[in-house]
């Protein structure tokens, strides 16, 4: 906590999550302890990054190895083996399903089925063209051997993936670059991380939090986009940029940022658009027709009430829905007495659009990790929100052990699966109401009391503000006298760093 006595140099100093959490403080106690008084920080090879991004691959690996019974046979067995043992990927079975066991070109080449092209954005695509070109196996060898070697060179994709998002957000906020462990140690990640290729646009999103931090609006435009030709829910960080830079009146980073997506975002598809028109909007049409799907509130409403509801319906309920939450965060954002950060309102936004959403895939949550970490950094919420995943992870896979399998004794019935899903909103809705808690009352922001104002934020930080609706809050207090001395932080929060 930041005292009257500090000095400029003190406040520069990385801050020890040992000495702000209590959760990380007790936890620290089977590896010596919090850090000191003294305690030096940033000498020695074993750096923060370092050391999460060693810790990232450790987790990794040990999704990994959660993984080997399907591994070593359960996705061959057409069984639910493979949801008993909570270990099913999409990459095995798409490898040969999308047609690169045959050497098919994504996009270009019809797969033939009911699906006939790739149904996934196009630099998703090129992730799995590349892997498979990777998959150095001879197409003599049995399709199962095939199988293991394209989800092992994925997986060692994914896995740098998960390292630069792990990297990217510890150096996200200078002075915290230890928040990045909650990135790498996240049960979710290491269960989910090889479900998918998620972690691609996962990966691409963090790097472009990092380079706005940095006032690097051009890098930023062209990771969202890219980001974006990867799966769709980056573009939405477009959106709360638009509105604090609104109140903060900097249009011109705005702009080159918004420009600079765009521009990246049609190099990549350009050419596919162009070349297969059919092969490209697949990826369109199957979101839009997809019908409700695992792990949505709407597919609680239906089975609750045994109607079913028209995909045309859904699709349309949920873009209001969306748009509703949209106008209530931009509300919300240039209404709060202090600029929310941008991390904040990014995560709220990636959270409305899950939470309203007709499908919500085990691995999508990958989508909020790093967001939620720089939003909210504290342990004890992030691992009460990473509870509640772990147990919809579980409840999605002994559903579907139930309902494939002849034997009723082996997992989940549809009643406890729609309790999984209820933990899996709650868990989420409790993280947005903490979030929100702490835009409307900055004192509780564990980042802010720090003396920061939004480090993530690049050009935002510090910005004064040009623009703003009748202010809110709670309560009265002096802003020039709070926000001018970093001291005022223990005071305003009785003493308990981001409680």
């Amino acid at each position: 906590m930041p005292s009257a006595e500090e000095t400029s140099e003190d406040r520069e100093r990385p801050v020890a999550p040992t000495r702000v959490d209590e959760i990380a403080a007790a936890g620290a106690e089977s590896i010596g302890g919090p850090a000191g008084r003294f305690a030096r920080f940033g000498g020695g090879p074993l750096t923060a990054v370092r050391v999460i991004a060693l810790t990232a691959i450790g987790v990794f690996a040990l999704g990994m190895v959660q993984k080997l019974p399907c591994y070593n046979w359960a996705w061959f067995r057409g069984s639910s083996s493979q949801y008993t043992h909570a270990c099913y990927s999409d990459i095995p079975h798409l490898f040969v399903g999308r047609g690169f066991a045959d050497g098919l070109l994504p996009y270009f080449d019809r797969i033939g089925g009911d699906m006939q092209y790739l149904e996934y954005p196009v630099l998703t695509g090129l992730f799995m063209q590349v892997a498979s070109w990777l998959t150095l196996t001879p197409d003599s060898d049995p399709v199962q051997q095939r199988e293991q070697m394209y989800w092992l060179v994925n997986a060692g994709l994914l896995m740098i993936c998960a390292v630069v998002t792990a990297v990217c957000v510890a150096r996200t906020h200078r002075r915290r670059p230890w928040d990045g462990l909650l990135v790498a140690l996240a049960p979710a990640l290491a269960l989910t991380a090889t479900i998918n290729w998620d972690l691609l646009a996962v990966a691409l999103t963090a790097a472009a939090m990092l380079m706005w931090s940095r006032g690097r609006a051009v890098a930023f435009g062209v990771l969202i986009g890219l980001a974006t030709a990867a799966k769709l829910y980056p573009v939405l960080l477009l959106g709360p940029l638009l509105v604090l830079c609104w109140r903060a009146g900097k249009w011109r980073p705005f702009l080159v940022a918004a420009f600079s997506a765009a521009a990246a975002w049609l190099v990549v598809n350009l050419p596919v658009m162009l070349y297969a028109p059919q092969g490209w909007k697949k990826f369109y049409t199957f979101s839009r027709e997809r019908s409700i799907d695992f792990g949505s509130f709407w597919l609680v409403i239906t089975e609750r009430t045994g109607r079913p509801i028209e995909v045309s319906v859904v699709n349309t309920a949920s873009v209001v829905l969306m748009g509703l939450c949209c106008l209530g965060i931009a509300a919300l954002a240039l209404a709060a007495r202090r600029r929310p950060r941008f991390a904040q309102l990014a995560f709220l936004v990636v959270a409305a659009f899950v939470l309203t959403n007709k499908v919500y895939s085990p691995q999508y949550v990958l989508w909020l990790i790093p967001l939620a970490v720089l939003a909210r950094p504290r342990w004890r919420d992030f691992l009460i929100w990473q509870t509640c995943e772990v147990l919809y992870f579980l409840g999605i896979w002994m559903y579907l052990a139930y309902t494939t399998s002849g034997e009723k004794h082996l997992g989940l019935p549809q009643d406890g699966y729609q309790l999984a899903i209820v933990a899996h909103l709650l868990g989420t809705l409790y993280l947005v109401a903490l979030v929100v808690r702490d835009i409307v009352r900055p004192d509780r922001d564990g980042v802010r009391q720090d003396g920061a104002d939004d480090p993530s934020g690049g050009v935002l930080d510090g910005a004064s503000d040009v623009f703003v609706l009748a202010p809110m809050g709670t309560r009265d207090f002096d802003e020039e006298e709070f926000w001018g001395e970093p001291a005022a932080w223990g005071a305003a929060s009785g003493g308990r760093p981001g409680d």
